[in-house]
């Protein structure tokens, strides 16, 4: 198994980004702004479906720690290469910013798609710090765009 981890600092509260983490209306400021979930992004258990133009992952919430950690365990069957991965924020106060150390966990081998998807999580990690530092980050579909499918 391999992973995908990136660290990004962002000069804000730590409960501001846990909020953008663990809510759909933070969600949908910085990853995509077409989320649904069966019992709320914040609860464990809940089922998250992120929606983008080919159906979009679904991750089920599997760890909540406040101003901590938030997991998320990917169910279904879509995309392929995510089945039995999980999606990992911890956050981590160091002076004047939060640095938020992003995982996504149990690739089974590495790839095209896992560079694709690496390169856009960067993006959207810059997204997420954009949101909070500016009031605007740039989810889907504003976001950069890293290929021309």
């Amino acid at each position: 198994m391999t992973n995908i981890f990136h660290r990004v600092g962002i000069a804000v509260n730590i409960s501001d980004v846990y909020q953008m983490l663990a809510t759909e209306a933070g969600i949908q400021q910085w990853w995509t702004r077409y989320t649904e979930s069966t019992n709320g992004a914040g609860n464990l258990g809940s089922v998250i479906h992120f929606k983008f133009p080919d159906g979009g992952p679904k991750f089920r919430v599997a760890e909540l720690k406040e101003n901590q950690k938030v997991v998320w365990e990917h169910v279904e069957d879509m995309p392929e290469q995510w089945q039995g991965t999980k999606v990992i924020f911890e956050l981590i106060q160091e002076d004047d910013q939060v640095m938020v150390n992003f995982t996504h966990a149990n690739w089974r081998q590495v790839g095209n798609f896992m560079g694709h998807c690496s390169l856009k999580w960067a993006i959207f990690l810059m997204s997420l710090k954009a949101a909070l530092e500016t009031g605007k980050g740039k989810p889907f579909p504003d976001d950069e765009h890293i290929d021309h499918f």
